[in-house]
Order: structure tokens, then C-alpha cells, then sequence
């Protein structure tokens, strides 16, 4: 099913504000966590944990799970569809990965901004940061709208039957087999 071009503005408008805010949702994700090794302030320490712990529930899993629906929506609605394009199924399989895994991720952060809230300034001052699992997300989001914007080609078996089959139907007397 193809939707009018005012709905896929739409969806689209949709999609991509979610997708663009689970970037920088990570991005203030990465300041607060670049700030625990870089302080000798427990206050800060402590601070940051329970920063990274709010942006992580209330701005990065749900602009994830936004991301993750209006794409599929679109993919469902448009003309590329779901399992028609490479880059399509790449950036769905991505998408579906990176907020499995963020989700998996959370219950650590909030493990860990318990222990922050309770940890005396001696243990607030050795905790560790969130700083890798932040960057190699936010690379593989990169790596995911830039796939997007660029679109390569390439059908997968699928799109290229259906494909095919478009093709076929238009021209009368054609048939799938090509004879």
C-alpha cells in the first residue's frame, strides 16, 4: 500500500525527529559520561550517573522506539517497503539491534546510578563511565542515516521478484517466466 504524499511527509517528519533526537539524546548521553572520568568532584560524579540514567529512559529508549516504529511504518506504507531494498533490511536489522541492545543496557545504568546515589566521595571518585557503549551506538546511528540518505542500490531476491512482477503486469502478455 502507497499513502498520499501528505501522509509520507508526515511519517517521514515523524521518523526522521525521532531518529535525529536518539543522536542527540546519546550525544548529551556522551557529556554526562565524559564527565565522570574527567572530575574530581563526587557531586559531579554522582550527578552525571543520575543524568545519564533520566536521558537514557526519557529521551533515548522512547526516541529509539519511536525510530524503530515510524520506520517500519514507512517501510510499510512507501514504495521501498520492507524487504524490498538492501539498505532497507540493513537499516531495519540495525535498528532493531541498537534498541535490543539499549534496552538490554538500561537496567545496568540504573544498577549503577543506585550505587552512585549510595557510594561515599572515595567510591564516587573510582566509577567507572558509560562512554563506550554511548560512542559505538551513536557510530552505528551515524552509519544508519548516512545508509539512509544515500539509498545504494540494490534489490534484495524479494524486491526483485516483486519487482519483476510489477513490470510483467503492466506489459499485456507478459509473463513472470520471461518466455
Amino acid at each position: 500500500m502507497i499513502v498520499g504524499p501528505r501522509l509520507r511527509r508526515l511519517l517521514l517528519a515523524l521518523h526522521l525527529s525521532c531518529s535525529v533526537g536518539w543522536i542527540g539524546s546519546i550525544c548529551a548521553y556522551l557529556a554526562l559520561a565524559f564527565a565522570v572520568p574527567a572530575t574530581d568532584d563526587p557531586a559531579v560524579v554522582r550527578a552525571s550517573w543520575i543524568g545519564m540514567e533520566v536521558v537514557g529512559w526519557y529521551a533515548i529508549v522512547p526516541l529509539a522506539l519511536g525510530s524503530l516504529a515510524t520506520g517500519v511504518l514507512m517501510g510499510a506504507v512507501t514504495k521501498w517497503g520492507l524487504l524490498r531494498h538492501y539498505w532497507v533490511v540493513i537499516s531495519l536489522v540495525g535498528t532493531v539491534v541498537l534498541t535490543t541492545v539499549l534496552i538490554m543496557h538500561m537496567p545496568d545504568v540504573t544498577a549503577q546510578t543506585q550505587r552512585a546515589r549510595t557510594a561515599g566521595e572515595g567510591e564516587l571518585l573510582v566509577m567507572g563511565s558509560d562512554i563506550l557503549h554511548a560512542v559505538v551506538g551513536l557510530v552505528l546511528l551515524i552509519g544508519i542515516m548516512m545508509l539512509n540518505i544515500y539509498k545504494p542500490r540494490g534489490l534484495t531476491r524479494y524486491g526483485w521478484r516483486k519487482d519483476r512482477a510489477a513490470r510483467a503486469a503492466v506489459r499485456p502478455g507478459s509473463t513472470l517466466s520471461g518466455a
